[in-house]
C-alpha cells in the first residue's frame, strides 16, 4: 500500500499535469482504467445522481464506501471524493477516512464548500486535514477550497489564505475549481507550496498551456459523467426518431462485460 501511495504522490511531479479523469461507478472507473490512466478520481455529483441523492449535503457516504470497495480492486491508483467529509466531526471524519484507505484508496478530496453556497470556516477544514493526516500519514489529501467556484468576492487573498491553513494542517495537493486564467494559474502555483490540481473546463486552457502554467493535477470533475448522461438522452431521442447511427468506439455488449471481474460484486 505505501508503494501505492508513493506512486499517486509521483504522479504529481512529472513536469505535466496527470490528467485525473473522475468515475462515478464500476463499468466507467474500469473503462478508463482499461484505457490506461494511471489513477482515477470518483466524482461526488456522479456518485449521488447515479443513487439519487443530491451532491454535496453529506447523503453518500455509504454510497462511496461502496464504491470504493469496487474500484479499489481495479489495476488502478484510486482517489476518493468525499466531498466536505460528509460530517464536520473531525473524529468521524479521520475515521471514514482510513475505513476508505484500508480498502484501497491512495487519495481524498475535501472540500470546504457547503451546500449553501457558503465556505466553510478555514479552521473546521483544517481540523478535518490534521485529522486524517494523523490516521493516515500517507494519504494523499487534496484540498478543495471553492473561493472561485462560489465566486466570492476577490478570491485571490482568500485562496492564498486557505492554502497556507490547509497545508499547515497537511494536505499534499490544493485543489482550486473555476479558477481557469492562465495569469492567475500562474500566481497561484507560484504562491502554492504544494501541487496545484485545476478542474478541466470544455473552452478553456488545454493540458499543455496548463502545464505551463505550473498545474499539477487536471481533474475532469462532473464533465464525464455530465457527458455520458447527455449521450443517453441524445441516443435516446435519435432513436425515437429512427435516425440513430453508432457512433465509432461504441462498447460492444462482450466488451462492456469484460470490464466485470470473474468475482463480481
Amino acid at each position: 500500500m505505501i508503494d501505492r501511495r508513493a506512486a499517486f504522490r509521483a504522479l504529481h511531479h512529472t513536469g505535466r499535469p496527470l490528467l485525473l479523469p473522475n468515475a462515478w461507478d464500476h463499468a466507467s472507473a474500469a473503462a478508463l482504467a482499461a484505457r490506461g490512466h494511471p489513477a482515477i478520481g470518483t466524482t461526488s455529483l456522479g456518485v449521488a445522481s447515479a443513487a439519487g441523492r443530491p451532491d454535496g449535503v453529506a447523503a453518500t457516504g455509504a454510497e462511496t464506501l461502496a464504491l470504493t470497495r469496487r474500484l479499489a480492486r481495479l489495476p488502478v491508483l484510486l482517489t476518493v471524493d468525499v466531498e466536505a467529509g460528509f460530517t464536520d466531526d473531525p473524529g468521524a471524519v479521520a475515521g471514514y477516512v482510513a475505513e476508505l484507505a484500508g480498502l484501497g484508496a491512495v487519495g481524498i478530496n475535501l472540500e470546504d464548500g457547503r451546500a449553501n453556497g457558503t465556505l466553510a470556516d478555514p479552521e473546521c477544514t483544517a481540523d478535518k486535514i490534521a485529522a486524517v493526516k494523523a490516521a493516515v500519514p500517507g494519504l494523499f489529501v487534496n484540498a478543495r477550497t471553492d473561493t472561485w467556484w462560489l465566486g466570492v468576492a476577490d478570491p485571490l487573498p482568500q485562496t492564498l489564505a486557505r492554502a497556507r491553513a490547509y497545508r499547515a494542517a497537511g494536505a499534499d495537493g490544493i485543489f482550486v475549481p473555476g479558477a481557469v486564467d492562465l495569469a492567475t494559474l500562474r500566481v497561484l502555483t507560484e504562491r502554492i507550496d504544494a501541487p496545484l490540481n485545476a478542474l478541466y473546463q470544455p473552452g478553456g486552457p488545454g493540458l499543455d498551456e496548463l502545464s505551463r502554467a505550473g498545474v499539477a493535477r487536471v481533474s475532469t470533475g462532473s464533465l464525464l459523467f455530465r457527458a455520458a448522461l447527455a449521450a443517453a438522452v441524445a441516443t435516446a431521442d435519435a432513436v425515437r426518431a429512427a435516425g440513430f447511427t453508432a457512433p465509432r468506439g461504441l462498447p460492444s455488449y462482450a466488451e462492456v462485460q469484460g470490464l466485470v471481474s470473474a468475482d463480481g460484486d
